[in-house]
């Protein structure tokens, strides 16, 4: 007689690949007074954008002495923020790499005390806004250089809402969950796809 066929199992259900997570840097008291600088910024920042390049590089790329970025790559370093690249140190100068993806701000920093800590926070805050209004006007003063769909598709809106602290936050939230939900979308694997930046700015304004 023939062997009866072996009932067949359902297939097993497999779980959802889950998106692969950013490596995050966020500031305590001690690591900002490290990044707190805007030349060690801008070094962090151009790591971060076009990869791994000697101090000598980097002095080229921001205009300034091979000497100054070697110090500053140097502190940051010592506080975590950039590596040696193994893979490309080869000859006599150091490569270097960032050492994480991105920073974060935590808000504790807003209620410390310490004057030290405060001057950070100023120099770190503002230096951030010196950047995006320098990528701002980049683009405005590079766009004809892209196609129409790129100048369609990119937005310099702002609104002004009335809305309680607890409210804002809620909404910096979702705004950060949608925008991180991009990051892995298959759209970034499109032949047309470009890097793209997205600015964020929510804050309060007096009325008077």
């Amino acid at each position: 007689m023939p062997e009866p066929e072996p009932k067949k199992q359902p297939d097993e259900q497999q779980p959802a690949p889950q998106p692969e997570k950013l490596d995050v840097r966020s500031l305590d008291p001690r690591s900002l007074r490290g990044l707190a600088h805007p030349l060690r910024i801008q070094l962090l920042r151009s790591l971060r954008a076009h990869g791994s390049a000697t101090a000598s590089q980097l002095a080229e790329r921001l205009g300034e002495s091979s000497g100054a970025t070697s110090y500053h790559l140097r502190q940051l370093a010592a506080h975590g923020f950039v590596e040696d690249d193994p893979t490309r140190g080869k000859g006599r100068e150091r490569w270097w790499k960032s050492a994480q993806q991105g920073t974060t701000f935590d808000e504790s920093l807003y209620r410390n005390r310490d004057p030290e800590v405060q001057g950070a926070v100023a120099v770190y805050l503002h230096e951030i806004a010196t950047i995006h209004t320098q990528e701002l006007n980049t683009y405005l003063g590079t766009r004809h250089e892209w196609d129409e769909e790129w100048l369609g598709a990119s937005d310099m809106s702002d609104f002004t809402l009335r809305l309680p602290p607890a409210v804002l936050r809620e909404l910096d939230e979702k705004l950060h969950a949608l925008i991180e939900s991009y990051r892995t979308s298959p759209a970034a694997e499109d032949p047309e796809a470009r890097r793209v930046r997205v600015h964020l700015h929510a804050f309060p304004q007096s009325e008077h």
